[in-house]
């Protein structure tokens, strides 16, 4: 994972870069707009107002980084130096072969994405979003597991596939997030240098960057469904609450199930935070990076 994706740059441990921009991007900002998002996907009913209070409620400020430890941590400190390998050696093969910088970013995003997905991320966002759904069960007046005792108790009943649950839905999700994220933030980048006057290998401003990159992120939110589907499938929500909610969990059915209880909009709860989060996420794992990544060039 120390493998340079540049020509040239020999010993590079884009790991440690990766690692050291994810942590501070989930530590941030990143963990409260997720409990935020995810909060409104699992009980699509609330406002974004009532979705606040609901987190508030869970403890305050603390509420609102419910999850981050150990979860998001062992998450960020995994994806992310899986999606900048990934997505970098991919996107700079794809330039070599002359293929537009659009096209590439598409191509590199969405090879990392799966990477991330199915190397690191499917038990951690099933216990992050355990974590955050399973004050459902302090409603009723019982206290609510440890996370350990949540994570011991699935691993007992369900093994390694119940720690996993929803792993696909999750691997669409970030093959077209950050497909979608870097895809269109380097067709932004290339408008804005249109719009300038400059040409394809002139570098692009910080402002301007962070343009492309809100962009993108903001974009890429065009795919909330898949992450609601994802939602529901690792809601610790059980299905006797719900009569017509399916005891065995798949993408479709689980669509199915979430079109029927909400209609439309119950697809795209959650989409305002995550428009956030995608903007802070896209900003810090392109824009950032590329500013890294041109750094460690010169050394």
């Amino acid at each position: 994972m120390g493998v340079s994706s540049e020509p040239g740059q020999k010993g590079v441990n884009w790991s440690n870069i990766a690692v050291g921009g994810i942590m501070n991007m989930v530590t941030t900002l990143g963990q409260p707009l997720e409990v935020l998002k995810t909060q409104m996907a699992a009980n699509r009913s609330q406002t974004m107002l009532q979705a606040c209070k609901s987190v508030w409620a869970r403890g305050g400020v603390t509420g609102f980084y419910q999850g981050l430890i150990p979860w998001a941590w062992i998450e960020a400190s995994t994806k992310g130096a899986v999606l900048v390998f990934a997505a970098s050696e991919v996107e700079t093969a794809s330039l070599g072969a002359g293929i537009n910088p659009g096209l590439a970013g598409l191509l590199g995003g969405m090879t990392g994405g799966v990477a991330q997905a199915y190397a690191t991320m499917g038990f951690t966002t099933c216990m992050k979003t355990a974590e955050i759904t399973r004050a459902k069960t302090a409603a009723t007046g019982v206290k609510p597991p440890s996370t350990w005792a949540v994570f011991a108790d699935i691993y007992r009943r369900e093994g390694l596939a119940g720690v996993n649950k929803g792993v696909n839905a999750v691997a669409v999700r970030q093959c077209t997030n950050w497909g979608s994220r870097m895809g269109f933030a380097r067709l932004a980048e290339d408008s804005i240098r249109k719009i300038r006057g400059k040409g394809e290998a002139d570098k692009l401003g910080a402002m301007d960057k962070i343009i492309a990159s809100s962009i993108g992120g903001a974009l890429a939110t065009w795919n909330q469904p898949i992450e609601v589907i994802r939602v529901e499938m690792q809601s610790m929500a059980k299905s006797t609450a719900n009569a017509n909610r399916p005891a065995k969990l798949t993408i479709l059915n689980t669509l199915a199930f979430i079109y029927k209880e909400n209609g439309i909009k119950g697809l795209y709860r959650g989409v305002t935070p995550r428009i956030g989060l995608g903007i802070w996420q896209t900003i810090c794992m392109v824009s950032f990076a590329d500013y890294v990544k041109a750094w460690v060039k010169k050394q």
